[in-house]
C-alpha cells in the first residue's frame, strides 16, 4: 500500500522548478495571436451531439478538430447513452471529429456484465471510437443493490482496464467534481456557483450519503496507480483545478496520467498567473486542451437567428480561452480578473495537438 500524501504537499524539487522555469521562459518562442490561429488544434472534450452546418467552416477558421465525448446519464431504467448521435455526426463530417465512447458500472452485479460491457466497447471502437470516458457516476451516482456507491477502483472492473490496455485505448476520466460540490453555495463569484445552482442533483453538499471529495480523490488515485499501463487523461484538471500544487503531486507520482483543461479555466484564473504559467511549462507534455462545449438540441428546433447567436457565442467562448493561453493582457475569465499566460509556441503546439496524438498513436 502506497503512503498517502497530504493534499497540501508538493515536492520541493517541483516548487523549485516552478520558480526556475518561470525565470527561464524563452520569450523569443512566444507567438502572435494571428500565428496562433493557424496552429493545429484538437479540442479533446466536446459534446456536439447534433449536427451543425456551420461547424466545418468554424473548425476550418481555427484549424481545429474535436473529440465527441459520450456521457452515460442516469435514466429511469438505467444509463442513457448518446453514442449513436455522435456517431451520426462523426460520419457526416469525419474530417473534423474523433469519437470517445463510455460505459458505467450499472449492472455490475450481473454475471454477464463484463462480457456485455467489453462487447459494447469493441463495437464502438470498430465504429471509430479512439477513447473511452468514465464519468462521475463512478463514486457519485451509481449504487449497487445494497445502496453502496460503486467506485472506479472496484476490482470487478479490472478486465475492462486490461482490455483497454491491450487495445491501446486511453481513458478520459471525470472522477469526482470540484471541491465546491461539497461546499455551501455562498460565493456567487466562484466559477462553479452557477453550475451547482442550476444542477442541484450534482451538488453533493445536499446529499451527505455521497462519498466525500477526499474519499473519491483517494480512490481515483489508487485506480491510477494500480493501472500503470493504462493511459489516463484526468478530465477537468483532475477535479482539483483550484490548486495546481495538488495536480503536480499526481503528475509527479503517476507517469501514466495526463490532464485536460475543459471547463476549468475559471479555476486557473483564480490563481497567480505566474504559478499557472510555471505549471504549464513544467508539465507541457502532460496537458491537453479541452472545453466541454457542445449543443443539446437538433438544428430543426432552432431558428436561423438562434443558430447565428449560438455560433457567435461559441466563437466568443473559444476566443476567450485562446487569448488566456496566448496573450499576456489583463482579462476576465469566468468572473475572475487575471492576466493571460502568454505560453510559448512550443508549449501551445503540445497542448493543442501533439500531446493528444502522442497518446492515441501509442
Amino acid at each position: 500500500m502506497r503512503s498517502k500524501l497530504p493534499f497540501n504537499y508538493i515536492p520541493k524539487p517541483v516548487g523549485i522548478l516552478f520558480f526556475l522555469i518561470f525565470l527561464g521562459c524563452n520569450q523569443s518562442d512566444f507567438i502572435s495571436y494571428k500565428t496562433f490561429e493557424q496552429l493545429p488544434k484538437i479540442d479533446i472534450h466536446s459534446h456536439y451531439k447534433y449536427s451543425r452546418a456551420y461547424l466545418p467552416e468554424f473548425f476550418n477558421k481555427w484549424n481545429m478538430k474535436t473529440v465527441l465525448v459520450d456521457v452515460a446519464l442516469k435514466g429511469e431504467d438505467g444509463p442513457v447513452r448518446n453514442f449513436n448521435n455522435y456517431l451520426e455526426h462523426y460520419k457526416e463530417f469525419p474530417d473534423y471529429f474523433f469519437l470517445c465512447t463510455t460505459f458505467t458500472a450499472f449492472g455490475i452485479e450481473n454475471p454477464d456484465y463484463i462480457e456485455n460491457t467489453i462487447a459494447q466497447l469493441k463495437k464502438d471502437i470498430s465504429n471509430g471510437a479512439t477513447m473511452v470516458k468514465v464519468w462521475k457516476n463512478f463514486g457519485m451516482v451509481t449504487q449497487d443493490s445494497a445502496g453502496k456507491y460503486l467506485m472506479i477502483n472496484d476490482a470487478r472492473l479490472n478486465p475492462i482496464w486490461d482490455f483497454l490496455v491491450e487495445n491501446k485505448i486511453p481513458v478520459l476520466a471525470h472522477i469526482g467534481d470540484p471541491e465546491q460540490a461539497w461546499r455551501p453555495l455562498d460565493d456567487p463569484n466562484n466559477p462553479h456557483y452557477n453550475y451547482y445552482k442550476n444542477n442541484p442533483e450534482y451538488h453533493a453538499y445536499n446529499f451527505p450519503e455521497v462519498p466525500s471529495y477526499e474519499e473519491i480523490i483517494e480512490v481515483r488515485d489508487e485506480w491510477v496507480q494500480n493501472n500503470p499501463n493504462l493511459e489516463i487523461i484526468a478530465a477537468h484538471i483532475a477535479s482539483m483545478a483550484n490548486d495546481l500544487s495538488k495536480v503536480a503531486v499526481r503528475l509527479e507520482n503517476y507517469p501514466n496520467l495526463s490532464v485536460e483543461l475543459g471547463a476549468r479555466f475559471g479555476d486557473l484564473a483564480m490563481q497567480d498567473s505566474k504559478k499557472v504559467s510555471a505549471f504549464f511549462e513544467r508539465y507541457q507534455d502532460r496537458i491537453l486542451f479541452g472545453t466541454d462545449y457542445g449543443n443539446a438540441a437538433p438544428s430543426s428546433r432552432l431558428s436561423q437567428e438562434d443558430l447565428k447567436e449560438e455560433l457567435d457565442r461559441l466563437d466568443e467562448d473559444y476566443q476567450r480561452l485562446f487569448k488566456y493561453l496566448v496573450k499576456s493582457d489583463s482579462m476576465l475569465v469566468r468572473n475572475q480578473k487575471t492576466r493571460g499566460l502568454a505560453l510559448s509556441k512550443t508549449i501551445l503546439a503540445k497542448i493543442f495537438s501533439e500531446n493528444f496524438f502522442s497518446i492515441i498513436e501509442k
